[in-house]
């Protein structure tokens, strides 16, 4: 089933500054950053908003930031910033490897190959912590793509504060490996599942970052 949000326009938005999907966000807190300093030295009230609002101003624009970097080299790269929480055999035999992101971590994700996004689909689900074990019934985007090894699947999940997941591309996009694909905001979570045979050369409690970890030891 096809994500029934609109993707956010690949052309027009400056690279390697801000995350695109940031406005609802950036913009209301920045503005009230900007008004309350500009009307500090004639209110005092405007003076105590201004402290925690530019702080706030501050702390969006670091979340929301997009670096550009140089992808590696590798059959399979991060999707995502983070730290691998989980690897885990799949029946089909497939392994899961789940990236938990911090909200101090950039939320950009990346395609972890090159290929054709075979399906985008939203599914409703809850809003606990990405970290507990009952985020896998958390409201998610699936992705799969179809890759020189085949199907891929990737899964972005909310957290208890990360409630908007923003899909960048559509369905029937190519993308090149380590190409932007969507925005997840504030705490949460990606999967990735690897065909079965892949060589897994991430670890538990490894740092990865998306675009240059390689995940798959080849």
């Amino acid at each position: 089933m096809p994500h029934s949000q609109t993707p956010a326009p690949r052309e027009g938005f400056p690279k390697g500054r801000l995350a695109r999907g940031a406005s609802p966000w950036l913009l209301p807190t920045v503005a009230t950053a900007a008004l309350s300093l500009a009307r500090a030295r004639r209110s005092k009230r405007a003076a105590a908003v201004a402290v925690p609002a530019t702080a706030l101003a501050a702390g969006m624009l670091w979340f929301f930031r997009d670096p550009e970097r140089e992808i590696a080299q590798g059959q399979i790269i991060s999707p995502a910033d983070g730290v691998v929480q989980s690897i885990m055999p799949w029946k089909d035999g497939r392994t899961r490897v789940a990236i938990f992101m911090s909200p101090l971590n950039v939320h950009v994700n990346r395609a972890p190959l090159a290929g054709t996004v075979t399906s985008v689909e939203h599914v409703p689900g809850g809003f606990v912590p990405a970290f507990n074990k009952e985020s896998e019934n958390n409201e998610r985007v699936v992705w799969h793509f179809d890759t020189e090894l085949g199907d891929i699947e990737m899964v972005q999940i909310a957290g208890a504060v990360a409630r908007r997941i923003v899909p960048y591309i559509p369905q029937g996009t190519k993308v090149e490996q380590g190409e932007r694909i969507g925005l997840i905001r504030f705490g949460s979570r990606v999967d990735l599942y690897l065909p079965e045979g892949v060589d897994v050369a991430v670890e538990v409690g490894q740092k990865t970052v998306a675009g240059v970890t390689r995940i798959e030891r080849g």
